[in-house]
C-alpha cells in the first residue's frame, strides 16, 4: 500500500508550481535573482515555492524536509535522510538558470524517501502542466501513459547528455548538457535520450529521477557499480543507460 496517495501530491506539486513558479516566469526583477554560490542562481521563485511545498507535504505526510535552498542556510538538514524515517527531498526549480533566462527547460522535483528507500519520486513540468510519477514497484506513469526507455541500441545510435564531452563524444550520436537534471530524466523515460551521466550527485537533483528511470525499466549504478542511493550528497558519478549492457559498453568512454 502507499505510504501517500500520489496523484494528491502530484496536485500540491502543481498548485505550488502555478502559485509561485508560472507567475515569475519571464516576469522576474533584477532583485527577485542572486548568486548564491558561483554560477549557482536562486530566485524569489525558488524560495517561495520550496516553502508551499514544505508545508503541504508534511501536512500530507509529516517527516523531514532536505530542500535545496532550505540546506544552503541549514546545512545539518541533510543527515535526516541517515536516520530513519520519513523525509520529503525537494528541488523546487531545477534549472533555476533556464528559468531566470526564459527558458522553459526548468521543473519542481519531489522524492518521498522513508528508511533511507526512495518509494515515490515526481517530477513537474510546469510550462506543460505534465507530470511524471513513480513509485516503487509500481513503473514510472505521465497521466494514463505508462513511461518506457529507449530500446538498447548500438553505441553509434545513442544521444546522451554528459557534462564532459571526452572519448564517449567521439563513439555516440551526439551528446549534450541543457541545464537541468530534471528534463534530462525526463527526455530519459520518453526515449529523447538514451543515457545521461552525472557527477553532482545532490538528493534534489536525483533521488526522483534514479527511481523513475528505474521504473522505466531503466538501468542506473554509480560508476564503480554500486547502487545510487539518495543518502549519497555530492561524492561518485551515476550513469544512467536503457539496460545493463549498454551501461557496461558506455562506462569504459566516460572521462
Amino acid at each position: 500500500m502507499s505510504a501517500v496517495d500520489p496523484l494528491l501530491v502530484a496536485s500540491i506539486i502543481r498548485d505550488a508550481a502555478e502559485a509561485e513558479i508560472l507567475p515569475r516566469f519571464k516576469n522576474l526583477q533584477a532583485l527577485q535573482i542572486r548568486e548564491k554560490k558561483p554560477n549557482q542562481l536562486v530566485t524569489e521563485a525558488d524560495i517561495q515555492a520550496e516553502k508551499v511545498l514544505s508545508r503541504r507535504l508534511q501536512e500530507v505526510l509529516p517527516g523531514a524536509i532536505v530542500g535545496e535552498e532550505g540546506i544552503e542556510t541549514h546545512p545539518e538538514l541533510m543527515s535526516a535522510l541517515e536516520r530513519p524515517g520519513v523525509v520529503w527531498v525537494i528541488d523546487p526549480v531545477d534549472g533555476t538558470a533556464n528559468f531566470a533566462h526564459g527558458n522553459p527547460r526548468f521543473a519542481v522535483v519531489v522524492a518521498l524517501v522513508i528508511d533511507g528507500v526512495t518509494r515515490a519520486g515526481w517530477i513537474h513540468d510546469p510550462v506543460p502542466n505534465t507530470t511524471v510519477i513513480a513509485e516503487l514497484g509500481q513503473g514510472a506513469w505521465r497521466g494514463g501513459e505508462k513511461l518506457h526507455v529507449s530500446e538498447e541500441v548500438s553505441l553509434l545510435q545513442m544521444a546522451g547528455s554528459v557534462k564532459k564531452r571526452g572519448r564517449v563524444a567521439d563513439q555516440v550520436l551526439n551528446v549534450a548538457r541543457r541545464g537541468s537534471a530534471a528534463h534530462d530524466y525526463l527526455d530519459l523515460v520518453t526515449g529523447t535520450l538514451h543515457f545521461a551521466h552525472f557527477r553532482k550527485l545532490m538528493p534534489w537533483d536525483h533521488a526522483a529521477g534514479v527511481l523513475i528511470h528505474a521504473e522505466a525499466g531503466g538501468y542506473g549504478a554509480m560508476m564503480d557499480g554500486s547502487a545510487y542511493t539518495p543518502v549519497l550528497h555530492a561524492e561518485g558519478q551515476l550513469l544512467l543507460a536503457p539496460g545493463e549492457s549498454s551501461w557496461r559498453q558506455l562506462a569504459p568512454l566516460i572521462d
